[in-house]
């Protein structure tokens, strides 16, 4: 696959003739809002973290409707649709907007870590055209998929240090001033990596369906468990009230009833702790199912 070339001839923007005349109420409220608006973080900056750990294995873990793995390139796909959809209603000059993909640990495969670069853009009234605008979607509706095949493939599974991402990326690589910065996060909703273990009383870095079973948060009173026993994630770092989240693909292990309840209030006390104010998780549920939301977290709020 040919990388993606983000030297591109500027589109000329064609500029209306202003007209002097007056303007009723109406109008200059409409104008007056519109400006509102686009001087609010109209700058988009979405950030991607890739679970690669083996809940993509299709064999170890399969699903007869729709392949986990799938499942995520189809969440993907819709993220850079409304990626390109934001930018479609942006006038050239204005543009000045972000998308990229992380893993962590970073994969072996050179190939998935040259897909990956293919995939870091920037958008600005000096890169933007019609043309480079379908070269993102597109590259962003097969890049993905064929990421997650290599990653099965070499069948090298390193796990995912999503805790250790926040500790040391979350900030340097997701937030920027002047945006609406955006991270979304594809995992089942387990963290584990063999470097990152650190338990402090009963708060982990990680979280597998073996460390819910062993703290006993697989009963019907797992909830006052987890609370009078301050059960849940350390936190990672702090002052991420700049970072929207958006959490996808939620995979609850089916042996225990309560385990999706359980996986969320780690999820949602963790954010939290960490100064994150806007957030959802969602399970994995079938991308036909997840589009709407996916669209309205990043075009509507």
């Amino acid at each position: 696959m040919k990388p993606i070339f983000t030297s591109i001839v500027i589109i000329s923007s064609l500029v209306a003739s202003c007209c002097h005349c007056d303007k009723n109420k109406t109008v200059l409220k409409k104008n007056i809002a519109v400006s509102k608006k686009e001087t609010n973080n109209n700058n988009l900056n979405i950030s991607l973290l890739l679970d690669l750990s083996d809940r993509i294995d299709p064999k170890k873990h399969p699903n007869p409707t729709m392949d986990f793995y799938k499942r995520d390139a189809a969440y993907i796909k819709t993220v850079a649709k409304s990626f390109d959809t934001h930018l479609r209603t942006k006038k050239v000059k204005d543009m000045n907007d972000k998308i990229q993909l992380f893993f962590d640990p970073e994969p072996l495969n050179p190939e998935i870590n040259l897909l990956s670069k293919n995939l870091k853009i920037e958008i600005t009234k000096a890169t933007a055209s019609l043309e480079i605008l379908d070269k993102i979607k597109k590259a962003y509706a097969t890049f993905p998929e064929k990421i997650y095949e290599l990653a099965i493939n070499d069948n090298r599974y390193i796990g995912s240090d999503t805790w250790k991402f926040f500790k040391n990326k979350a900030k340097d690589y997701c937030i920027e001033t002047g945006y609406r910065n955006i991270l979304i996060i594809l995992t089942d909703g387990y963290i584990y990596h063999e470097n990152s273990k650190i338990r402090e009383a009963n708060q982990t870095t990680y979280l597998t369906p073996q460390t819910i079973k062993s703290f006993q948060l697989n009963t019907p009173t797992w909830k006052t468990r987890f609370e009078k026993e301050n059960f849940g994630f350390i936190p990672a770092t702090n002052k991420l009230s700049n970072l929207e989240i958006l959490v996808l693909g939620i995979n609850p292990n089916k042996k225990n009833p309560y385990e999706e309840d359980v996986i969320k209030i780690y999820w949602e006390n963790w954010l939290t702790k960490m100064g994150v104010k806007q957030f959802e998780i969602k399970k994995a549920n079938l991308p036909s199912d997840m589009d709407k939301l996916i669209k309205e977290f990043i075009l509507n709020n």
